[in-house]
């Protein structure tokens, strides 16, 4: 995992922060150079795509807890069309 990746998720999605719905992490992200954008939709393409990449790594970047894989890799998914598909809304962590 890239180390410019891992540090999005403590920077932007970690336990303090996870739970923040502002609507800033779309233009915030956007507002980067391109190359750094594209590295952040690789790396969620990457680690939504690697069944190896559960619950206890997201823990690890994160300290936030997912009950099980399937609950993460939705969460990813929303995640990711938030971010690069114009999706509605920032989705939540589970509390």
């Amino acid at each position: 995992m890239d180390a410019l990746f891992r540090n999005f998720f403590r920077a932007n999605l970690d336990v303090e922060r996870g739970y923040e719905n502002t609507g800033d992490l779309r233009p915030t992200l956007l507002s980067f150079n391109d190359s750094y954008v594209d590295l952040i939709r690789a790396g969620f393409e990457e680690i939504i795509a690697d069944d190896s990449f559960g619950p206890a790594e997201y823990e690890r970047l994160t300290d936030i807890e997912f009950p099980d894989q399937e609950t993460l890799k939705v969460y990813l998914r929303e995640m990711y069309d938030y971010l690069f598909n114009n999706g509605p809304e920032q989705p939540m962590p589970p509390e």
